[in-house]
């Protein structure tokens, strides 16, 4: 962890907040600490949910910082390179982190902005968003490959290779976002989406997270039988009777938590 990243818990809701005035520009030690507090999150027993926002609410991140210098520890791995990798991984432990994930988009959400909001599972946005790989501006190629998992690659190409931005209503339609609200009420309204997601049972939520990222990049077939293996394992646990005996009888089901694995 460093000051730039803080981590604030709600019963089983956490909030990863950027918080690297003025415009939340991601150094090698965000990089870092945003992998080690999503890591640490997928293993927490006590939350079942994640929101990604800015502690700056007219602005999400305005992409890596490219005025830090930077080193790197290893001779033979020059900083760019070390950057990136640093890059890589924190994009990784964002994507797989093993509870479900919320991304609050205020204002900008450029570059390595972009990307962390595409590596959640989910992305709100006030009206006043903009989501773009302005890259290309700065001698950089961006995270086209990440927001090609979620809109069209004609789109992802138009904003690759003009750095344009997109506006929250265009991101709607393109399901790039599932959710546009007044800039004062998008966080209530991820804060309650989290809510409900976090009332569902937990093991049910690890074992539906691993199904769809594992399913994902494999053909359909092949992609639903691997699902259906971990429907085997959830029908086996005791939250799939519990959820079966709560609709039975018309009262909300007691998770059994932690999960006997």
């Amino acid at each position: 962890m460093n000051d730039d990243v803080r981590l604030e818990i709600d019963g089983p809701v956490a909030e990863v907040i950027l918080d690297r005035p003025p415009v939340n520009a991601v150094s090698v030690g965000m990089y870092q600490a945003l992998t080690e507090t999503f890591l640490t999150l997928s293993e927490r027993e006590d939350v079942h949910a994640v929101l990604l926002r800015s502690a700056n609410p007219r602005i999400f991140c305005a992409g890596a910082d490219i005025r830090e210098a930077g080193t790197s520890p290893d001779p033979a791995e020059t900083p760019n390179e070390y950057r990136q990798r640093q890059a890589r991984t924190c994009y990784e432990a964002v994507l797989d982190c093993g509870i479900p994930t919320i991304a609050v988009i205020n204002g900008q959400a450029l570059g390595a902005g972009a990307v962390l909001a595409a590596c959640c599972d989910i992305r709100f946005a006030a009206r006043d968003a903009r989501i773009g790989l302005p890259e290309i501006n700065v001698g950089r190629c961006g995270g086209g490959r990440h927001l090609m998992r979620l809109i069209p690659q004609g789109k992802t190409r138009l904003m690759y290779f003009t750095g344009e931005s997109l506006d929250a209503e265009e991101a709607h339609r393109i399901e790039l976002v599932q959710h546009v609200a007044e800039a004062d009420g998008v966080l209530a309204d991820a804060r309650a989406l989290a809510r409900r997601i976090a009332a569902k049972s937990p093991q049910g939520l690890r074992l539906a997270k691993q199904a769809l990222n594992d399913a994902e990049s494999l053909p359909v077939r092949e992609g639903y039988a691997r699902e259906q293996e971990y429907t085997l394992r959830l029908a086996a646990s005791p939250d799939a009777a519990e959820a079966a005996r709560a609709v039975l009888e018309k009262r909300d089901p007691v998770w059994a938590w932690p999960a006997v694995r």
